[in-house]
């Protein structure tokens, strides 16, 4: 990749979503002119936060109608562009009836679909892919076949499956999509962010995303009775945004991003969320013990070996490559809590 000019626009595909949302703003602020794809103009109810964007900065963002099973959908949005920043994928977790078509496809096709979109460009020298922590394992029971007992760059996810946390076959079948895209052409080269679970403000006010939906039942009392001692490796939506706009802008950066703070259980992130709001929420002091959860586990359509696999088992992931190439540091844990529930709060969406 040459050094990037900003004469050229990029495009920020699934712009309304959640970590693209920061990404489009970072990259307003650094001077970049920004194409935008969203499911629908229509709905500005998801929309408004990146039409608030578009009036700070004028002439600077323009937003695309673009589907991901629709071939050809992003071709016009990707002519002239320099960077391609893919990001939109569905995430959904929990009991799915038909998870191909509701998952693997449109990850899949609609990777395929954008990828294809910056080969027919003829000037996207980069496309940086928002894949997942869940690319590179599947379990945390599959920490015990890491060479070290910490996931790394070079470690993919060979344990998920339709039928066993389709979310994360989903995510891995995308990014193999992606190199293998990748690996036919020679016009532009690829960067993959693998974040962890994301936390952190929104931009906007939904609350249909599935971190979202996590930590909303969290402050609501859902949990009160206990939690789950399941480990995931968190991290704040602006360290994941910052990192997406340098790894479009910087030439030398390659290969992929394991974007990950640190690696706790949600009873630690509960108890972190009291020490920031001491006594405001009805939150969980207790883990739920594991036979318990092997007897509710098809009451919560979750299955034993999933109970097998993933309860009190540590995945501890290193994230150090994007703070050391790219300079910054990964915000505390409590920073991101902090300033999550805040926005919530601000929002009209928990109060205390």
């Amino acid at each position: 990749m040459k050094n990037l000019t900003k004469d050229r626009p990029v495009l920020v595909t699934g712009a309304a979503g959640y970590i693209a949302s920061w990404l489009v703003r970072y990259l307003l602020e650094a001077g970049y002119s920004v194409r935008g794809s969203v499911r629908s103009l229509k709905d500005q109810s998801k929309t408004e936060h990146l039409l608030r964007l578009s009036d700070q900065f004028p002439g600077k963002l323009t937003l695309h109608e673009a589907d991901l099973l629709k071939e050809g959908s992003f071709d016009q949005a990707a002519q002239g562009c320099s960077v391609v920043y893919h990001t939109a994928s569905p995430f959904i977790i929990g009991k799915i009836k038909d998870p191909q078509r509701t998952l693997v496809d449109p990850a899949v096709r609609g990777t395929r679909n954008v990828l294809d979109a910056a080969t027919k460009s003829g000037t996207v020298q980069r496309v940086v892919l928002t894949s997942s922590i869940a690319s590179v394992y599947g379990d945390p029971a599959d920490i015990r076949q890491t060479a070290n007992g910490v996931f790394t760059e070079v470690d993919w996810n060979t344990s998920s499956s339709l039928t066993h946390e389709p979310y994360a076959y989903s995510k891995v079948m995308a990014e193999k999509e992606a190199w293998s895209c990748w690996s036919k052409q020679a016009s532009w080269d690829l960067v993959t962010v693998n974040p962890g679970f994301v936390l952190g403000p929104s931009l906007s006010k939904r609350v249909d995303g599935a971190s979202m939906g996590l930590l909303l039942d969290n402050l609501k009392g859902k949990y009160k009775g206990g939690t789950i001692a399941l480990y995931m490796s968190h991290v704040d939506v602006r360290d994941v945004a910052n990192t997406h706009l340098f790894a479009g802008t910087r030439p030398e950066a390659k290969g992929r991003y394991l974007c990950c703070s640190e690696n706790i259980n949600l009873l630690e992130m509960a108890q972190r969320i009291e020490r920031e709001f001491p006594g405001k929420f009805a939150l969980p002091k207790q883990l739920v013990p594991k036979p318990l959860l092997y007897l509710a586990a098809p009451f919560l359509g979750r299955t034993w070996k999933f109970v097998t696999r993933a309860i009190g088992i540590p995945a501890p992931v290193d994230g150090t490559r994007c703070t050391k190439e790219f300079g910054f540091t990964y915000r505390p844990l409590s920073e991101t809590y902090r300033d999550h529930v805040l926005q919530l709060k601000a929002d009209g969406l928990v109060s205390f």
